[in-house]
């Protein structure tokens, strides 16, 4: 059975990711497997650059097929920011709740209809030997004025989805696996799977 790599060592973000996967023919694991692999620095200018980025080192690093996923919120009163900043937002990789808190404080008083947004994400698989494939997905929705829900990650429990009535925390699981950035991404890289299974 092949294995593939997910460049990440976000537990949220490889849950997610593993759950798109799991009928695949592939023996899935995470940077969570390879301690001894570094961080790779995420300086793109893009979520794709990042993506791209991390894909390719780890493939070269480990010697295998790896998929790297780099997403964010892009908020538009706020001229797209966090975007690529979405992790560090409030200065600290990864404090989810200091980056929610800056977010809201940043749209105080900010009316209903301007706080729209999207989330986004970038896909990129790659080869030891320098293949590579990319795509994105979004999901639009709007940041909501207080925390809902207790699912998901990140900011999830700020994305409101009209259509929904709810946030994207709020959303059974099954739900934000159809619909969410990074399920549209994963949707569009399980066709490519399918139609190219001949090459791995």
């Amino acid at each position: 059975m092949p294995r593939l790599v997910l460049a990440s060592r976000n537990k949220g973000k490889i849950k997610e990711l593993q759950s798109f996967l799991a009928d695949l023919p592939w023996q899935v694991v995470s940077l969570l497997d390879y301690p001894e692999i570094p961080e790779v620095e995420e300086d793109g200018a893009t979520f794709e650059e990042n993506a791209i980025k991390k894909a390719t080192e780890v493939a070269q690093k480990l010697g295998l097929w790896t998929l790297a996923d780099d997403s964010g919120l892009e908020v538009d009163y706020l001229h797209g920011a966090p975007g690529v900043f979405s992790a560090r937002f409030a200065g600290v990789h990864g404090d989810n709740e200091k980056n929610k808190e800056k977010l809201l404080q940043l749209l105080t008083g900010v009316p209903w209809d301007q706080r729209t947004a999207r989330f986004r994400a970038a896909l990129a698989f790659a080869s030891p030997d320098g293949q590579l494939w990319t795509t994105e997905g979004e999901c639009t929705g709007l940041i909501a004025l207080q925390p809902q829900g207790e699912g998901g990650f990140g900011y999830d429990p700020l994305f409101y989805l009209p259509e929904w009535g709810l946030t994207m925390a709020e959303l059974p699981e099954e739900v934000k696996n159809r619909i969410s950035h990074r399920a549209v991404a994963m949707g569009k890289f399980r066709a490519y799977l399918e139609k190219n299974a001949g090459r791995f």
